[in-house]
């Protein structure tokens, strides 16, 4: 019963807003939108306040600086190989004798099992 009559109630204040939200757009339409504007940077302020005191905080974790340092690792890393790419098609192109190939150690060894020779045959 209560129910019933709570949700007759908030229809009709929705109903009386919105006419009312309608009379002024059509009757008053500069304080309206003015009104409209001052409202919505009023929220944006107070929603900027809040971000900035209680959720940047909370993001500077100890492994969110450990992903900003390897973010700005990885920048420097491949914007060096960007800016030498640029740079050598803009240079006459090199012949193959200059080139040189500069090789890296490999770190993976092979190691020799107990290797059966013979394998079952089916």
């Amino acid at each position: 019963m209560f129910r019933n009559k709570f949700s007759v109630f908030l229809y009709v204040i929705l109903g009386l807003a919105g006419i009312g939200l309608l009379t002024q757009l059509f009757t008053n339409t500069v304080n309206f939108l003015t009104n409209i504007m001052i409202m919505l940077g009023i929220g944006l302020a107070i929603f900027a306040v809040i971000y900035v005191f209680f959720f940047r905080r909370r993001a500077s974790s100890n492994d969110m600086k450990k992903y900003k340092n390897a973010v700005k690792q990885s920048k420097s890393k491949y914007a060096s190989n960007n800016y030498n790419a640029i740079s050598s098609n803009t240079k006459k192109k090199q012949s193959p004798q200059n080139k040189r190939k500069t090789k890296r150690a490999t770190h993976l060894r092979v190691i020799d099992g107990n290797k059966r020779k013979k394998r079952a045959t089916f």
